[in-house]
């Protein structure tokens, strides 16, 4: 009975294909959209419907945070181009508070979204052959467990890091869902300001025929701030490794 029950309860167990099928169609989307949605999710494409998206926002304000959001849960969850594009946008739509809030619910969702599609199929394979392993590989795993919300702050906070790899990695080495879920929360927060905050004044650099320069977030008064916050999120494992405890 209790072996019926547990095969009821878990059909992707039977058929493996259905664990792998939602990343499989994430990295299909991706793919098909890296060459055909370029072009359309830009900022020119803003510029050119600018008008249009204030109106719409001035008379439907709900029905806009609401497109708002799910256009861009879908650009993160399926790994598409035009996320700084869709950053920015907040920013120019709703403000700095407003934009900032919608921007990290929106990212935060996407992110979960594909976190578990790889969790499921890849993931759930790879992490336990990592557990059955011996040698490097398992030492490597033992020490992201031990260090894990300091390992996804820094994955968060660190801008050379990709935010697909961000989302895709904890995944496949097995980390609690939970500690994902806060992080991601939390450790977007800084850069979601920075690219809410370029898209406040996106509608003065367009009027001087200009494009927004995202390069502001390598500035030293942006940039400073985002490695000391990474350097104390190393803090920790930093501490941990100069005890002797877990060699990292």
């Amino acid at each position: 009975m209790a072996k019926a029950t547990q095969t009821k309860q878990d059909p992707a167990r039977k058929h493996p294909v259905l664990r792998h099928a939602p990343l499989a169609l994430i990295v299909l989307v991706a793919a098909i959209g890296a060459f055909t949605l370029r072009d359309y999710l830009s900022f020119d494409t803003l510029r050119d419907n600018r008008e249009a998206l204030l109106a719409f926002r001035d008379t439907h304000f709900v029905v806009m945070v609401a497109g708002f959001v799910a256009i861009y849960f879908t650009i993160v969850a399926f790994s598409l181009p035009g996320a700084a594009v869709a950053s920015v946008t907040g920013g120019f739509l709703f403000g700095i508070i407003w934009g900032t809030t919608f921007n990290v619910i929106a990212a935060s969702l996407g992110a979960t979204a594909i976190f578990q599609a790889a969790r499921m199929g890849l993931g759930k394979s790879l992490a336990a052959r990592m557990d059955a392993s011996e040698g490097t590989l398992k030492r490597i795993k033992d020490g992201l467990n031990q260090n894990e919300i300091s390992v996804l702050f820094l994955l968060r906070l660190v801008p050379a890091v990709p935010f697909f790899v961000a989302n895709l990695l904890p995944a496949l080495v097995g980390v609690k869902f939970r500690n994902f879920v806060l992080t991601t929360f939390v450790g977007i927060i800084p850069g979601a300001l920075v690219f809410t905050w370029i898209g406040v004044g996106l509608g003065e650099v367009f009027d001087r025929g200009g494009s927004p320069d995202l390069s502001l977030l390598w500035e030293p008064q942006v940039i400073g701030p985002l490695l000391a916050l990474s350097a104390l999120a190393a803090l920790p494992i930093l501490i941990k490794a100069v005890r002797g405890k877990k060699d990292i």
